[in-house]
């Protein structure tokens, strides 16, 4: 449930900065001018934090006990950071002032006739949806299975085995000494 969600929330998001989030129209000498702004100019914060969401998710499942607190920690606060910032970026028109003092040349002139979509709530939306896989990786993981430590090392030196004796006659016995490394040539 919880892979879904943030894998679903990120997507979300992310799709959501790339839409338009924004539109108004700039007086210039010739007429109106319209001027429409998407999500990432107006922020880049929730497509920035629903990428670190989406690599937090993956990471939650590669490690272990305070780790996987760390980084489910790290996944609920980017949800949470995603929700804000687009939130935030919902009324916000300054990029399409900006745009405005670019196509008009003067730098004090603004927008008119401001009209914001639902896209930055869409974005908020997957940062819910982030937020909400952070908690359940908060309350759950430490039940969830983790990565194999299968080839791991606990830092303790490995005894050294003996080589078994290499007897001439046999070919097999020779190969094998090839295969550990060993010259069986020498005595």
């Amino acid at each position: 449930m919880a892979l879904l969600a943030g894998a679903l929330g990120a997507a979300v998001a992310l799709l959501a900065t790339r839409q338009r989030w924004v539109a108004g129209t700039a007086t210039v000498a010739g007429g109106d001018f319209p001027l429409t702004a998407k999500g990432s100019d107006v922020t880049g914060v929730p497509a920035a934090l629903a990428i670190v969401g989406l690599a937090a998710l993956v990471a939650v499942f590669a490690v272990r006990r305070a780790g996987r607190v760390v980084v489910a920690a790290l996944l609920a606060l980017a949800g949470a950071g995603t929700v804000a910032a687009a939130l935030f970026g919902a009324s916000d028109g300054s990029a399409l002032d900006e745009k405005a003092a670019e196509a008009s040349g003067d730098t004090s002139a603004s927008v008119d006739a401001l009209t914001h979509t639902a896209w930055p709530y869409v974005a908020a939306l997957g940062g819910v949806l982030l937020l909400l896989a952070g908690l359940l990786a908060l309350r759950y993981g430490r039940l969830w299975p983790a990565m194999s430590g299968r080839y791991e090392r606990d830092g303790v030196p490995r005894p050294r085995r003996k080589a078994p004796a290499v007897d001439p006659d046999r070919p097999e016995d020779l190969w094998k000494a090839l295969d550990r490394g060993e010259d069986p040539t020498g005595a």
